[in-house]
């Protein structure tokens, strides 16, 4: 058996008596566990306790079960993976389980980063603890409950299904509910060993499936409230614009238009439906400042940053002299890679709803930082937090797009309810979304190694070019130190092929463009593992070695990554002949905790490059939920396949010259490979799934098509022309 552990912090009566009211009656569990982080989405840190309860479990007189999720559900499985969790020490029936999105509170601050939030495949690792603690104490509370009814001992007492049981005494979850909620919390719980598991690690379809499926899923979207007015924006063209005026005659003229004014981030054309607003807006005349940064070109931006790659930069890491092994080895390989700008480009475009109430307002969105939402909704209308009331709905995608530290889509939105007498929801268009800013960055790395006489690696000295997604915002004090973002060079500073190498060195340049830039799903590693893992590649085939075994030579002391690139492998059949004109590449790479490695087949078909098949190997630790690791492996997989093979923004004369889905392409259902998931049996600590299958695909793509046509490709998207 475990140690038992505290549940909570101590909650007086009365506070426990208000929330339990405050949701309804009923059994209320608050819960939390000790936590950290060394920073935003952070792999690993040191314990501290936190101040408050953090989320809740209630169990209705009615035999529901509601877990309260103070995290975002965006299509990665949490609706599903945390009450798995709640239920393997709770024993209730599944089939009453409901699920409802928590409101923005500091009680529900994220354990590890203090703020409520959605982000850096953390939910499940995060709550790997606090929800069975949840679990337990209610389970705890409902044997103590019907002991006391009976008469009898509570090591008398089992849970199954919903029910406790002793002896020939049978009650419900429900009918002790209220009773169970007049008893103190237990101090400390005793949760299960592994060995004695029947929830976790069993395939277990979606809560939220059905409802989705029905049309029931209510997306911000789909909010509708009475009086709801529809707003959309007029932005600036170029990044850093101003609005210096505006004729809204013609505006005003289209049916259905309420009202049109200046918001800080441009004009507002308030009207009763979508498509009023949008004529209304296309109506307006506009005088805009164009600002800075009005002649951005990316094709000039791209020839800056490589001759900037090629000159010494900031140290991230070294060890050894890589300049001085550089001049001596048998043999050198240089290379550059690019990657472009990236959107997030989420299924549903961003959106938000704002209904302004004596002396507070509510909100409806789709958000991935409900804490930094709530205080910048509160500064702009000069009222207290604790009076900004969030509903967050399902997110139709995120990626990192809705959650940003200045909560642009949010603000925006209050902004605009300040100036009008009824609700309003603020939708952007798709042209909107893609070229509204907060973009993947662009980056170059120009690698250079060199091997010794027996074809090892003897140095690699590695410089990168990026803008930092840290500067500026809250977390720069704790992600920027001696100049380095340490989500520039991720991936690559800590790489284990790296640190095997004698003589290695790593350098950042942070560039300033101008161009707003954001976390994107996978963050560093969606440009770091693409450099890494094609330079590898270059080096393997230059020593004359099999990449495969090359590899694995340099990754000794990482068990881990060697296990799950030898499964993906053998798996795909690695050293089997293939049909002409095919090839197969591989990739590892380690993210959020988690391990994912990948081989790619590939063929060019009329000079397009198509990739049929995909095999992936994952090591995530405990795999609460195998079918939801598959499904976002999947995912994972078709995101980054569009990225390698698509996905491209450019700018000139500061604009975005891409707008929609016909020209700012995404992977097609008639594209997708059929993907192979291999869940490693591991006993390590739960990682990530929903970012880090996405960093190995680009070089698996690109280094198969090498093996398929002799051709390396080094810049993203993979063009053949």
């Amino acid at each position: 058996m475990r140690p038992r552990t505290p549940l909570a912090t101590p909650v007086s009566r009365r506070s426990f008596i208000r929330t339990s009211a405050a949701l309804g009656g009923g059994l209320v569990v608050g819960f939390y566990v000790p936590g950290a982080g060394k920073r935003l989405f952070a792999q690993a840190g040191a314990q501290k306790p936190l101040p408050n309860p953090n989320s809740f479990l209630k169990i209705g007189s009615d035999e529901s079960v509601t877990v309260f999720l103070a995290h975002s559900e965006m299509g990665q499985g949490i609706w599903t993976t945390l009450p798995m969790l709640i239920n393997e020490e709770l024993g209730a029936d599944w089939s009453r389980i409901r699920v409802e999105h928590a409101p923005a509170a500091p009680a529900y601050a994220h354990a590890l980063f203090g703020i409520q939030m959605t982000g850096g495949s953390s939910t499940t690792y995060s709550e790997m603890d606090r929800y069975r603690q949840a679990g337990a104490g209610a389970r705890m509370l409902l044997v103590a409950a019907a002991a006391k009814r009976w008469g009898v001992s509570e090591d008398s007492c089992t849970v199954e299904n919903g029910w406790v049981v002793s002896g020939a005494n049978k009650l419900s979850f429900g009918s002790l509910a209220d009773e169970a909620a007049a008893l103190p919390p237990p101090a400390s719980v005793t949760l299960k060993d592994p060995s004695r598991w029947t929830v976790i690690g069993k395939d277990t379809r979606r809560l939220d499936t059905p409802e989705k499926i029905s049309g029931k899923a209510v997306f911000g979207l789909d909010v509708k409230i009475p009086d709801l007015a529809t707003v959309v924006v007029a932005r600036p063209p170029v990044f850093g614009g101003t609005l210096k005026g505006f004729d809204d005659r013609k505006a005003k003229a289209v049916p259905g238009v309420r009202a049109v004014y200046a918001v800080p981030s441009g004009v507002a054309v308030v009207a009763d439906n979508f498509w009023s607003a949008k004529k209304g807006r296309d109506a307006l005349t506009i005088d805009w400042e164009k600002g800075p940064h009005a002649a951005l070109d990316t094709v000039k931006l791209r020839e800056e940053f490589i001759a900037l790659a090629k000159t010494p930069g900031l140290v991230a890491k070294t060890e050894g002299d890589a300049a001085a092994a550089l001049g001596r080895g048998a043999k050198t390989v240089t290379a550059t890679y690019t990657v472009p700008y990236l959107a997030h480009a989420p299924m549903e475009p961003l959106n938000c709803t704002v209904k302004r109430t004596a002396g507070g307002c509510e909100i409806w969105t789709g958000t991935q930082f409900q804490t930094i939402d709530q205080a910048v909704a509160a500064k702009i209308l000069g009222i207290e937090p604790k009076n900004v009331l969030i509903h967050t709905t399902f997110l139709g995608g995120g990626f990192g797009r809705r959650g940003n530290p200045t909560s642009d889509f949010v603000g925006e939105a209050v902004h605009v309810a300040k100036g009008f007498d009824r609700p309003v929801k603020v939708v952007w268009t798709r042209e909107d979304d893609i070229r509204g800013g907060f973009y993947r960055s662009m980056v170059v790395h120009h690698v250079e190694g060199t091997l010794d006489a027996a074809g090892k690696p003897a140095a690699w000295r590695h410089r990168i070019v990026a803008q930092s997604i840290m500067e500026g915002t809250p977390f720069a004090a704790t992600m920027i130190k001696d100049g380095i973002d340490e989500t520039s060079v991720e991936g690559a500073a800590d790489s284990p092929y790296v640190l095997a190498i004698p003589n290695h060195r790593v350098e950042l340049h942070t560039a300033t463009t101008g161009v707003p830039v954001l976390w994107w799903r996978s963050v560093g590693h969606s440009h770091t593992a693409f450099a890494v893992e094609s330079f590898l590649d270059e080096l393997a085939h230059a020593a004359g070695k099999d990449p495969l075994e090359f590899r694995l030579a340099l990754l000794v002391k990482a068990p881990r990554l060697k296990a799950a690139l030898q499964l993906a492998a053998e798996k795909a059949g690695w050293g089997k002949p293939l049909p002409k004109g095919h090839g197969l590449g591989l990739a590892v790479h380690e993210s959020f905790q988690s391990i994912v490695a990948q081989v790619a087949e590939v063929t060019v078909e009329k000079g397009r490059i198509r990739v049929p098949r995909v095999v992936c190997a994952v090591d995530c630790g405990t795999a609460v939920n195998p079918l939801a690791v598959r499904a976002q492996m999947e995912s994972a997989i078709a995101f980054g396949l569009s990225a390698a093979l698509k996905g491209r923004l450019t700018l000139k004369e500061g604009r975005v010259v891409e707008s929609n889905f016909h020209d700012y392409e995404v992977l097609r259902m008639s594209e997708m490979p059929h993907v192979e998931v291999h869940i490693l049996d591991s006993h390590e600590k739960t990682g990530g799934v929903g970012e880090p299958g996405t960093p190995p695909i680009a070089p698996a793509v690109a280094n198969a098509l090498f093996a398929a046509t002799g051709k390396r490709l080094r810049d993203l998207p993979l063009r053949l022309a």
